[in-house]
């Protein structure tokens, strides 16, 4: 039988047939299965598109290179207003893409069907996907910058603690950040994640439901989070300080690694400049990335106090750390198999060779 592996190299065939267009797609709906993602159309079609048009990835003398556009305070976001990773890309024939997408696991449906080559996301989506089987390689992680996340109420709920939650429906992108937060939250006042009813709901829906009322808390990111407070719909319940004990990871898919290593190298070193630069210029990066977000820029200024702007090396504390939460989720029966997360890390010696020496410095 062919390989998963196999099948994925023939979207490098500009001759793709319809019969291995409509695998990617098909398994893309097995990921969307394992994450549980209530997407609505227009979203599934723009991730079928973006699947689908990876039988033109090559035009002559260009290939091309996608990495998922960030919309918060982050270095990936700097990273792309600054251009510096086009121009040193360009000039080994490669042109960059930025496409977006509502969360991590959707980064991921897109990484295994060919229309993404490069993700960020929290610790949880990388291990749903690999639960579905996908060839993912975890390149880099980071600290933290468990500030960015909360848990919000209405500004008139009634509710003044995580324990209030009981019985009540709270929202969130399922196996994302704000699931994982949710739980450890739960777990630390004795209850659990069947004490309250979870909502599924990719953020931008998320949002349309706790501003409506319908659901009565929402654990979400950065931007929404300050959105929502300057429209004085939402208050923080809760931040990710004293329970996120994980940082965010760059992946890709295995083949991606084997065939642009060079590609992924520089891609590491700009990203690690990006984060020296966001780390000491939180005026500069305010006013940068104020389109991006939505936020006006000394509201930016005040919130970069949040982020640590931190590039971390895979460790070995990291891999244990990353197989506690599949661990975790295998438990409580959110993924149907046991994960082993050391088949997505490298070698030591293969992150010594993409990963920045002042990152690695940092073991």
């Amino acid at each position: 039988m062919q390989t998963l592996k196999a099948r994925f190299e023939i979207w490098k065939n500009p001759r793709i047939t319809r019969r291995y267009l409509l695998f990617a797609i098909g398994y893309s709906i097995v990921l969307s299965t394992l994450f549980g993602c209530n997407k609505p159309a227009s979203e599934i079609q723009q991730q079928e598109q973006a699947a689908a048009s990876n039988t033109n990835q090559t035009q002559p003398g260009k290939k091309v290179v996608r990495i998922v556009r960030s919309k918060q305070l982050t270095a990936l976001a700097v990273l792309e207003k600054q251009g510096t990773l086009e121009k040193r890309l360009e000039s080994l024939g490669y042109r960059l893409e930025w496409p977006e997408f509502a969360a991590g696991p959707q980064q991921l449906e897109a990484l295994n069907a060919g229309g993404l080559d490069i993700a960020s996301t929290a610790e949880s989506p990388p291990i749903f996907s690999q639960a579905a089987g996908a060839p993912l390689v975890y390149l880099a992680t980071t600290s933290a910058n468990a500030r960015s996340i909360s848990l919000l109420v209405s500004v008139n709920s009634p509710i003044k603690s995580v324990k209030d939650l009981k019985g009540k429906k709270v929202a969130f992108q399922k196996a994302s950040i704000g699931h994982y937060l949710l739980l450890k939250a739960l777990e630390k006042e004795g209850l659990k994640l069947s004490d309250v009813s979870s909502v599924y709901l990719p953020p931008p829906d998320a949002n349309v439901a706790f501003s409506q009322g319908k659901v009565d808390a929402w654990f979400i990111w950065e931007p929404f989070v300050t959105r929502t407070e300057q429209k004085k719909i939402g208050r923080v319940l809760i931040d990710g300080a004293n329970l996120r004990d994980t940082g965010n990871f760059y992946s890709t898919t295995r083949q991606f690694y084997q065939q642009h290593p060079e590609v992924i190298k520089l891609f590491l070193e700009e990203l690690q400049k990006a984060e020296i630069w966001g780390k000491s210029n939180s005026k500069e990066v305010a006013q940068l990335l104020n389109s991006a977000t939505q936020i006006d820029a000394p509201t930016l200024e005040k919130m970069h106090s949040k982020y640590d702007w931190d590039l971390r090396p895979i460790t070995d504390k990291v891999i244990k750390k990353q197989q506690e939460v599949a661990d975790k989720w295998y438990s409580l029966g959110l993924i149907p198999k046991k994960v082993n997360v050391r088949d997505g890390f490298l070698t030591p010696s293969q992150y010594a060779e993409i990963t920045p020496k002042e990152v690695l410095a940092k073991k």
